[in-house]
């Protein structure tokens, strides 16, 4: 358990700079392997990233699976 500073505690976190700066920071859920790999395909920017969401929610290897689908 931690402990709240009371000046946290009176606002919202929502409203503290260093919580908007981690929730408007963009993590890779894909690894390096699927990555180098989408980096191949001939598809525009928009489907790309429609890709890549799509494969966030598979495990890699049907991620793999999916690939090879395409290719």
């Amino acid at each position: 358990m931690f402990k709240v500073h009371k000046d946290i505690e009176e606002r919202a976190l929502e409203e503290i700079d260093e919580v908007k700066r981690y929730f408007t920071r963009k993590y890779s859920v894909l690894s390096k392997e699927i990555r180098e790999r989408l980096k191949f395909l001939k598809i525009s920017h928009k489907k790309m990233k429609s890709l890549q969401k799509k494969l966030a929610f598979l495990p890699e290897e049907k991620q793999h699976k999916y690939l090879d689908e395409l290719q």
